[in-house]
């Protein structure tokens, strides 16, 4: 091979690497591009289906939010309106029963009066008869007594007790004065007796006392 042969080939070997100098470089590996740029598309694609879920779970919740208001809003007003009805009726069966309790109260004072005008009286024909017969005057005392202490437990059961004022002072809510009395022992304005006994019906004033209340120095209506 002569020299100008060498030469040429030289020179196309030398051409030839110019043009690949200046081709860009293939990737390593083609198919890595290509999976990174389907992995880029599905993140974009899952963060806008995460958008409008969200979105669609956010109003469900306002809906449901909304919801739960007006069920508790209308458990609320329900239940106002058990209490009340509740409390009606409670009043009404109150009202209804209060005039039998009275009867059952002024019928245990007046057996109570009884026994204590029998204590009192003084032996008579009518005692003396009595002591001849089998069936004296302390059993059918002992009955009255068995009668007013079973007349105690309903009331009792039925939440009624008798007030205990002597001593205390005079309120107009539970007592209404009959008389009054000088007594400078205790303060004045105290009740020092009770003519007539009063109940109480669950902390309520189911008949008021008639009471004898202490006045410093002279009292009109005084009683001795």
């Amino acid at each position: 091979m002569d020299d100008n042969m060498k030469q040429a080939l030289l020179s196309r070997f030398s051409a030839y690497l110019d043009t690949v100098e200046d081709e860009p470089e293939p990737p390593e590996d083609p198919g890595e591009t290509t999976d990174l740029y389907s992995v880029f598309v599905e993140l974009a694609g899952l963060r806008s289906e995460l958008r409008t879920e969200s979105r669609l779970v956010k109003d469900a919740l306002d809906q449901f939010r909304g919801v739960f208001d007006l069920l508790r809003t209308s458990q609320a007003s329900v239940q106002q309106e058990l209490d009340r009805a509740r409390a009606d009726t409670r009043d009404r069966e109150r009202a209804a029963l209060r005039p039998l309790l009275l009867d059952v109260v002024d019928l245990r004072d007046r057996l109570l009066a009884a026994l204590t005008l029998a204590a009192a009286a003084r032996p008579g024909w009518a005692a003396r008869l009595l002591r001849r017969k089998r069936t004296g005057g302390q059993e059918w005392q002992d009955g009255l007594r068995m009668i007013v202490r079973r007349l105690d437990q309903v009331l009792l059961d039925r939440g009624i007790v008798a007030m205990r004022l002597i001593g205390q002072p005079f309120d107009p809510r539970r007592a209404r004065v009959v008389a009054l009395s000088a007594d400078r022992s205790v303060a004045e304005g105290t009740i020092i007796e009770e003519v007539r006994t009063g109940f109480l019906w669950d902390d309520q004033v189911l008949r008021t006392a008639e009471v004898v209340v202490s006045r410093s120095g002279d009292a009109t209506g005084e009683r001795t």
